[in-house]
């Protein structure tokens, strides 16, 4: 009889485990006062960069009907978008934030109660940040970086761990149930992953329950006005050093540097190097308890890194007086490598030491206080230290070779243009800001632009100045999209974009401003990033950099030119390299961009200072490093003559036109039908008459006495007379060219403000539209009256 009890208890025990397979128990709940109304919480942000560029940050109910089937393209549904209110300021840390729960969302249903059968299933949401560029107020497949479900700044937490790479393993889900029959898991499962059908579940009620993932089993709460707060992911949030003493700081930094920087290996750079270099300085700056020593410190360690994202800021006053003494004297001119080799000088300030001393524009500088010029400028070490590229050190080197502090005796030889010998004079460095300025890569920036600016040139073509992806980036895609609009509408045929004094920001707002030249979702790289748990370079496959295309109204498909310089760099240079796939622009320049190639990041250190540094790399789909250490390089060069120097044109502008009008058949180079006839010298001030004929162009050389600025005018007496007017220097660069006086309304041709040198032949060529037609011309030459 005993025997048949336990045979009795072991069938009763395994009827009821059937039964709890087929009808899952209820969940156990906490705080039940009838499901969730209103949820508030608080989203909290350390990283530095956080609220770059921000102009609309949403706080949104987030359908994870992506993560449970793991897709990476899911696109949330508008309809199952619910907004919340941002509740304090966005821009200040902690943000506070409401959202008010809909009675019967819209979210996506899934069936994740791992019972065998098919069931209705549940709307499993998370609260999320996001912010919303493009489109309507609703997040699309651009604003959510293609799709997929949120990894950092939201109710969930994802794991770090690459193999595991945006899996949610914590955080809090808020899941709605559609009736009393749907079920949830209660756990991660054996494979400490979720939804994939190892988990044990559990009925939920009809309603809203907020899962909190982060005990075990996972907590359900139908608390009706809980407290939801949003996660900073580990990897985003800012290291910070700055409670450290100024050693260990440096030596965190060291550290940071040694593991996390993305080009060490690339720029064969020695950590245990630059850390006996510099550690002294920071030792005896906190033994002596000396900010300025540190400051210092600072900044020349950062100088030290060839990279020109790498820096330190907000500097202090040591830093800012040691600039100020060291740059503020002048000799009154600016020099500039040319083709061919010599350094000349292309400016001078009107009374200042040089021109006072008979240095002359296209002087060539031989010495600097009797050491060759080039072994000087190779010496001098820039305040805008550190750089990327040589180029781009090498013309900073030339800005700040030739600034001293006041009162400097500074020995100059140099070689006058058609002097047979050199002359050697003593300058004093004066108060003299004017030949620095004229250097500088943002002259003529007021820091009031727009984050663009576009026009229609008289050439036709359209022409678009991109300061920035920095800026407002809601503001950026409204003037964007206008202008492409505009382009179409007009049916102008080619754009030249202006990238030449943009600095960078955000890389993927930059590719996908790309995105509206292109038809096709090209793949365009990926990126690396340092992983700690292997101690190596991580690079994710299923989410490579992509083109997220704009409605094909709003793509522009005409000819394109890209002008380019070292001051575009970062984002910027993402931006080029894009117009390079498939040929889709000419890249026009007299030099590759910046070469600041790399993802960057902030860290504190003490004295409120911060640091920038480079912590992923770009790669292109080969798995190559892009951009960093090289630029992007021009595929139309722009020589880089005393002549392109001084004229007061935009040598850079005229060659894309150039360019663009060869595209079109409209003034290219003289075919070899063409015949160039000699007309001989032309004076200023002066005018002279001819008759062309189709095929021909009539080329006059001016040669001034003294430097000036000229206006030049081509036409006939009818205005019958299609004319086209091209200026060239004697080496036959193009300088400026001019169609039309006034596009459409004007066929003569006028050059004006153009600066001549002493003793330098310009070349004035004259010719008509396509080289067509034929007439009689008069050509005058006077002096401008901006002169």
């Amino acid at each position: 009889m005993r025997l048949k009890v336990v045979l009795l208890l072991v069938m009763v025990f395994s009827v009821s485990v059937v039964f709890a397979q087929d009808e899952l128990p209820p969940a156990e709940i906490v705080n039940d006062e009838g499901g969730p109304v209103v949820v508030t919480g608080t989203l909290s942000y350390t990283d530095v960069l956080f609220t770059a560029g921000v102009a609309e940050p949403l706080i949104v109910l987030e359908d994870q009907g992506g993560f449970v089937v793991r897709n990476e393209g899911f696109i949330l549904p508008p309809e199952s978008q619910v907004l919340g209110q941002i509740t304090s300021d966005f821009y200040s840390s902690p943000v506070s934030y409401s959202l008010s729960l809909p009675e019967e969302p819209q979210g996506t249903l899934n069936d994740v109660d791992n019972d065998g059968e098919e069931d209705t299933g549940v709307q499993i949401f998370a609260i999320a940040y996001w912010t919303n560029t493009f489109g309507d107020p609703y997040l699309e497949e651009r604003d959510l970086y293609g799709g997929g479900w949120s990894n950092a700044y939201a109710s969930t937490r994802a794991s770090t761990n690459v193999d595991q790479s945006r899996e949610l393993v914590g955080g809090t889900f808020i899941v709605y149930a559609p009736d009393d029959q749907q079920g949830f898991p209660t756990e991660f499962g054996d494979d400490e992953l979720l939804f994939t059908g190892d988990e044990d579940s559990v009925l939920l009620p009809r309603g809203y329950t907020i899962v909190n993932m982060d005990t075990e089993p996972f907590t359900f709460d139908r608390t009706r006005e809980p407290e939801i707060d949003l996660i900073e992911p580990e990897q985003a949030a800012l290291d910070d050093f700055s409670s450290l003493s100024y050693t260990e700081a440096f030596d965190a930094m060291i550290e940071k540097f040694r593991t996390e920087y993305a080009f060490t290996e690339y720029k064969e750079l020695d950590w245990n190097e630059i850390s006996d270099e510099f550690r002294p300085r920071f030792e005896e700056a906190e033994a002596d308890q000396d900010v300025d020593a540190y400051l210092l410190a600072m900044r020349d360690f950062t100088w030290a890194i060839p990279d020109g994202h790498i820096a330190t800021y907000p500097g202090g006053e040591v830093t800012d007086q040691d600039f100020i003494t060291n740059i503020s004297g002048g000799l009154g001119m600016a020099v500039r490598d040319v083709d061919g080799g010599g350094t000349v000088v292309y400016y001078l300030t009107q009374g200042a030491p040089a021109e006072e001393a008979g240095i002359q524009i296209g002087a060539e500088i031989l010495e600097i206080d009797g050491v060759p010029t080039d072994e000087v400028v190779d010496a001098a070490v820039p305040y805008s230290s550190p750089f990327s590229t040589d180029h781009t050190r090498r013309l900073q080197q030339l800005r700040y070779v030739l600034r001293y502090p006041l009162g400097t005796d500074v020995e100059i030889t140099y070689q006058n243009p058609g002097d047979s010998e050199p002359t050697t004079v003593e300058l004093t460095a004066m108060n003299e800001l004017e030949s620095f300025s004229v250097s500088s890569f943002n002259v003529g920036l007021t820091g009031f632009e727009l984050p663009l600016a576009y026009q229609l040139l008289d050439s036709g073509f359209g022409y678009v100045q991109i300061y920035s992806f920095f800026d407002n980036s809601l503001l950026t895609i409204q003037l964007w999209e206008r202008m492409i609009q505009s382009l179409n509408d007009a049916g102008v045929p080619g754009l030249i974009i202006d990238m030449r004094q943009n600095g960078g920001g955000s890389g993927f707002l930059a590719d996908q401003m790309a995105a509206y030249f292109f038809n096709e979702p090209l793949v365009i790289g990926n990126g690396s990033i340092y992983d700690p748990e292997t101690g190596d370079w991580y690079t994710d496959p299923n989410t490579p950099s992509r083109f997220y295309l704009p409605p094909e109204n709003l793509r522009y498909n005409g000819e394109i030119a890209v002008l380019v310089g070292p001051s575009c760099g970062s984002a910027c240079e993402f931006f080029a390299y894009d117009m390079t796939l498939e040929d889709r622009a000419a890249i026009v320049g007299q030099y590759p961009t910046g070469g600041l190639g790399g993802g960057i990041q902030d860290f504190a250190m003490p004295e409120g200072q911060f640091v920038r540094i480079a912590v992923a790399r770009n790669l292109d789909n080969d798995g190559s490093i892009i951009i960093e250490g090289t630029g992007v390089a021009p595929t139309v060069q722009v020589p880089v003559t005393l002549e392109s120097l001084i004229s007061g044109q935009d040598v850079i502008l005229n060659a894309a036109v150039e360019y663009l009008n060869e595209v079109f058949g409209v003034g290219a180079p003289a075919p070899t039908e063409v015949t160039i006839i000699d007309g001989g010298e032309i004076t200023i001030d002066s005018t002279v008459s001819g008759d062309i004929q189709a095929g021909e162009r009539v080329r006059y050389t001016l040669i001034a006495a003294e430097d000036v600025v000229v206006d030049i005018a081509v036409g006939d007496e009818d205005g019958a007379l299609d004319t086209y007017l091209r200026v060239y220097d004697a080496d036959d660069s193009l300088l400026v060219e001019n169609d039309d006086i006034e596009l459409g309304v004007q066929i003569n041709s006028v050059v004006d403000s153009l600066a001549v040198a002493s003793g330098v032949p310009v070349i004035i060529e004259i010719g008509t539209y396509a080289d067509a037609s034929g007439g009689t011309y008069t050509l005058k030459v006077s002096t401008s009256s901006a002169e």
